[in-house]
């Protein structure tokens, strides 16, 4: 049976205080964080920037770096400096991205973030978004130290209420084997977890309600043969370009 792409196929969960829209099963995803391009009609999960704007009939996951700061948004947090990570009073970088790491570890830099990161989550329900991704939950497994587990994990509650707030589901990225509905997230969006053999850890928390990424061949046709019949499982280029790879199970 082919898979169903759009509303019919999504349903709708109550989750109090508002009702959310639920990631639907059975369809495709694309993801599209390097640009927007059209999708085949068995894709209605589309991922997109919060900068973009959602696609028209499919159900719409709205990119937010939650932890990490964007490399063309240093200026924006030069003007909030203490709430970027400082080690030795250089900014702690992600160097793989090249992303500056949020400072998660008082309650008070916590509330602070959670304003900012709160009206990006704002734009995105306002512009017709029906869920977000927080990414780099993982972000304190690279701040030589200097953040536990814990202040993530805190700081993602509250980012999470955020969203619900805002009439978004959440989706919990990175992080395999944490149960985050235990602070509310609604779905999991798993990168590579074929390459890295994460699916099942992701599985065993959120059932099929798990996007996976692969940006290898390899690691593509291994999650394809182990989950491609439960999961939404898309290749991508490592660059998201509009016009590079997008193949499906």
């Amino acid at each position: 049976m082919p898979k169903q792409r759009g509303p019919a196929a999504w349903g709708y969960a109550l989750l109090l205080p508002v009702l959310l829209a639920a990631l639907p099963t059975g369809t495709d995803v694309d993801y599209q964080l390097g640009g927007a391009a059209d999708v085949p009609d068995h894709v209605g999960i589309v991922v997109r920037d919060r900068a973009a704007q959602p696609l028209e009939g499919t159900y719409n996951v709205c990119y937010v770096n939650g932890f990490q700061a964007q490399p063309d948004q240093r200026r924006f947090w030069r003007d909030h400096w203490r709430l970027v990570l400082k080690d030795g009073g250089r900014p702690v970088t992600d160097e793989a991205w090249g992303e500056w790491l949020l400072d998660v570890r008082t309650p008070a830099k916590r509330a602070a973030l959670t304003r900012i990161v709160g009206r990006w989550t704002q734009g995105c329900a306002d512009d017709g978004f029906d869920a977000v991704e927080y990414d780099n939950l993982d972000s304190f497994t690279r701040s030589h130290h200097l953040l536990s587990r814990r202040q993530a994990v805190a700081f993602a509650a509250l980012l999470v209420g955020r969203a619900h707030d805002a009439g978004l589901e959440a989706g919990q990225k990175n992080l395999a084997g944490f149960d985050g509905t235990t602070i509310g997230y609604d779905f999991a969006i798993a990168e590579e977890c074929g390459r890295y053999r994460e699916c099942s850890a992701y599985t065993h928390v959120y059932g099929d309600r798990v996007l996976a990424i692969e940006y290898r061949r390899p690691d593509f046709r291994w999650t394809c043969r182990h989950v491609g019949d439960r999961l939404a499982v898309v290749l991508r280029d490592r660059d998201l370009t509009p016009g590079g790879v997008h193949e499906w199970c």
